[in-house]
């Protein structure tokens, strides 16, 4: 689902000496389909005392706004080599809500959605959804692939990123350095290195040809 896979911008702005990102920060991205802006998209970090939540609401525009609105939310542990999630959830207008619980003591992701519920084993490289492009800043310091299991509601995909190059990226919200990360044809991330790696641009094909952009247009503070 396109949206599961746009729709996973975390954030980490100008970091502290010790590479821990601020307590809290706030981006907007503009979400196009093929060109055409979609929706809009905030995301809000906020962590302390070793735990962090994300926040995500998603708004469309134009003919986009009867679609209506969605919110995604993640928790859990925030340590020197990234986040750890132990509760995400996925609630949108006129769908199921989904929900995982992950418990790392047990070694369990229990996963509910449409009135089913299910307990798997969680590989040791699990993210979810919101999570895991946090991660990805986190690891791309590194300048090495990174793999992730990904999970949510519906199950749960493997994921694979390559670093591919570094390039100046003028946005609304100003220029960064960047760093390309790939995932084979499909998905490519651009992370602002001169910001702590944040995410400032994704870019998503899908088999059919049609073509998704996440575009930073904002970041606060």
């Amino acid at each position: 689902n396109w949206f599961c896979l746009v729709g996973s911008l975390v954030l980490c702005a100008t970091a502290a000496a010790d590479g821990t990102p601020p307590a809290r920060v706030e981006i907007e991205f503009d979400l196009m389909r093929n060109g055409t802006t979609m929706a809009e998209v905030v995301e809000r970090l906020e962590h302390a005392n070793g735990n962090y939540q994300l926040t995500e609401t998603w708004k469309g525009k134009g003919i986009y706004a009867l679609l209506g609105r969605a919110k995604r939310f993640s928790a859990g542990t925030l340590g020197a080599d990234g986040p750890r999630p132990t509760e995400y959830m996925d609630e949108r207008s006129g769908r199921d809500t989904q929900r995982v619980f992950i418990d790392w003591k047990a070694n369990t992701i229990t996963r509910r959605y449409k009135g089913k519920t299910s307990t798997e084993p969680v590989p040791a490289d699990t993210q979810d959804r919101l999570s895991f492009l946090l991660a990805l800043t986190f690891a791309s310091r590194n300048g090495q692939p990174v793999t992730f299991h990904v999970v949510d509601g519906r199950g749960m995909s493997h994921h694979t990123y390559q670093p591919a190059g570094r390039e100046k990226l003028a946005t609304r919200a100003g220029e960064f350095d960047a760093v390309n990360e790939g995932s084979g044809d499909v998905v490519e991330i651009w992370l602002a290195a001169n910001r702590s790696y944040l995410p400032v641009r994704i870019v998503i094909l899908e088999k059919d040809g049609t073509r998704f952009e996440h575009v930073v247009t904002r970041i606060s503070p």
